[in-house]
């Protein structure tokens, strides 16, 4: 059963980090003597809105595992 829920979690992992994969990099074009800055913040505004939603997948799989751990020994007690 523990091995079964192990898989479970690898795969909705996989499934998480490929979606947060496919989020489009928003390319943009800054022109102008201020645009090598503006590049940046947008960059650093980027690695920041990737970061958070990592620390939010990684929440909610802690989340998930922690209610398979609790539902397995629910069940280990009533067996």
């Amino acid at each position: 059963m523990e091995r079964i829920m192990r898989r479970i979690s690898v795969v909705l992992l996989l499934v998480a980090l490929s979606f947060v994969g496919s989020i489009p990099a928003q390319a943009q074009i800054f022109t102008g003597p201020n645009s090598a800055r503006q590049a940046e913040k947008a960059g650093k505004k980027q690695q920041k809105a990737q970061a958070k939603a990592a620390r939010k997948q990684q929440k909610a799989m802690a989340k998930s595992e922690k209610a398979q751990r609790k539902a397995f020994k629910r069940s280990q007690r009533h067996a």
